[in-house]
Formats: C-alpha cells, structure tokens, sequence
C-alpha cells in the first residue's frame, strides 16, 4: 500500500520549533537525474552546503539556517531517498549518490562551495573531495565518517538498523506499528541531552521517519555502506583540502576517539570538541558549532584551483 501511494505534498515552508524571524525558509525543489530535490537556499556570499546523515533530514539543520545565512549562502538539502527528496529505487551507491551531488550542484550554478556533513553526511563530502576535489573549497565533517565503521560503532540504534536482514516491508510494517518508540530510543543514542527531546522534538521526528518509501532507500545505503569504505577510507591521507572535524563529547555513535584518530589521519585538519553534546552537536550546541563554523570558514585559506 505503502508503495502504491502518492507522494505527500511537500510543505511550502521550513518550520522549526523555535519561533525565530526565519522560522519560514521556503521549501524548493529541483529535478536532479529525473528526481526530485528538496532544499532550502538562503543568504548570499561564499556557498556552504549542509548534508545530513543516515536516516536524516534538513531539520537536523534548522539551528544553522540563521547564523550562517548571515555570512554566506546556505544551501541545505534532502538527499535522495530522503527526507522530502524523492526516493529512487536505485543502489544508493558511492558513485550515484556523488553525481546526485555534482548534479545538484550543476542545478543551482554552485561551482564550488564548502561541503558540512553530518554523521553518513562527513562520509558524502568526504567522496566529493576525493573524486571531485577542484568543486570543494573546504570540508567541515561533524561526528563522521571513519573507517572501519562497525568496529568503532557503539550505537546499539544504529548496528540493529545495519546488521538487521529483515526484508524491507518487515521493516516497513515495524516502523509503521512501533516507529514512535523506535524513534524515541534511537533519538536518546544521538542526543546527549534528553531534556531537549522535546514531544514536539520526537513527533516531528517520527513524523519525518513515517515518510512514504522511506525504509528502501535507507536499506539500500545500509548495503552500499561497504562501498564507502573500500573506496574512500584507505585514501583519507590523501586529503588535501582545509579540514575541520567537529565532534560532540558525549557521542554514543562514534565515541571521541573515533573522531581524534580521524584527525590525526586527514592531515593538517583542525579538531573541535564540543562539550555536552552527542551526535549532532550542530543541533545540541548550535551557538558553539556556529561560533566555530564561521571562523573556520571565514579564516581558513581556500585551496588553489
């Protein structure tokens, strides 16, 4: 039934969930290789582009969309198999979901720009600085991507979701049975501070997790995450480009020292700690994260093209 059902509507506005004078960005969307791309596109200046993470959305951006549309243009988007994107019935590949990249790119007339992933989203921007390396100014890579994932994995959340081998609509029948609690659960492994899991927080989230075809897509990522590894993880050395890992103290995802050893493995990067945050400090401590993004970028000299 799932599958047979039309796409939702996509909303006309981003809304957080802190009245602030941006709380309505509106929501657009380009064709990108015959899918359609949500997005939001504000400010103007130098281009940064938010990437979010496994199983994510743009909202685990809505705290950046003010601080630095002060500064530069942020483009912040919903992958495909995503969020409000569409969601193709493709492998979810390194190479497709890099041309998705350059293609999104190459829509919106951004020759290059500085890439912020979170989490499966450092991983992405990873890909495109080492296969694409003159569209890249500068990578930021909060909470992710190392190597050898599974081994460094301690979300109990996050290593159900990829050792599981049940089919998808087994899966997809569970989310829709038992997603409010599963949400919850795994809401409490990314998040440091449980007071901020809000009921508007967790039903906004599950909400976004109930999305139509969702559970595919994020099935197939699971099964090409192998593919990310053998083909960027030996070659994290090579990394030329300015690099700023930002990680949160208490992540339960990928404990600190993940994130230190990929320091000390991209070189010349610069590591931020951030205090009483988990996995997405970016939306714990925004003021910190957005403090330490705007220096970056702003101080940080760009790579000769």
């Amino acid at each position: 039934m799932t599958a047979c059902a039309s796409p939702p509507q996509i909303p006309p506005y981003f809304e957080t969930l802190e009245r602030s004078p941006m709380e309505h960005i509106p929501i657009k969307t380009v064709f990108v290789h015959d899918q359609q791309i949500a997005y939001l596109d504000v400010g103007t200046g130098p281009t940064v582009i938010l990437i979010h993470g496994f199983g994510g959305s743009m909202w685990q951006w809505e705290h950046q969309q003010q601080a630095l549309s002060r500064h530069f243009r942020t483009v912040t988007l919903d992958l495909p198999g995503s969020g409000l994107s569409d969601k193709p019935d493709i492998d979810y590949l390194p190479n497709q979901m890099l041309d998705f990249c350059i293609g999104f790119m190459d829509a919106l007339q951004i020759p290059h720009a500085v890439l912020i992933g979170n989490s499966m989203g450092a991983g992405l921007a990873i890909g495109m600085a080492l296969t694409h390396p003159t569209r890249i100014d500068k990578l930021v890579l909060i909470g992710g991507l190392p190597s050898h994932i599974m081994a460094k994995l301690t979300s109990r959340s996050f290593r159900q979701a990829l050792e599981t081998r049940a089919p998808w609509w087994v899966i997809s029948l569970g989310n829709w049975l038992f997603g409010g609690k599963v949400t919850d659960a795994v809401l409490r492994e990314i998040v440091h501070d449980h007071n901020l899991l809000t009921p508007a927080v967790i039903e906004r989230s599950n909400r976004n997790r109930q999305r139509p075809g969702l559970i595919k897509p994020i099935m197939a990522m699971r099964n090409a995450l192998p593919s990310w590894e053998t083909d960027f993880a030996p070659r994290l050395t090579t990394i030329a480009h300015p690099t700023m890992i930002i990680w949160g103290e208490f992540d339960r995802v990928f404990p600190i020292v993940v994130g230190e050893e990929l320091h000390h493995r991209i070189p010349g990067s610069t590591f931020v700690r951030i205090p009483n945050a988990g996995h997405m400090p970016q939306w714990e401590q925004p003021a910190l994260v957005n403090r330490s993004l705007i220096t970056y970028i702003q101080t940080s000299p760009e790579m000769d093209r």
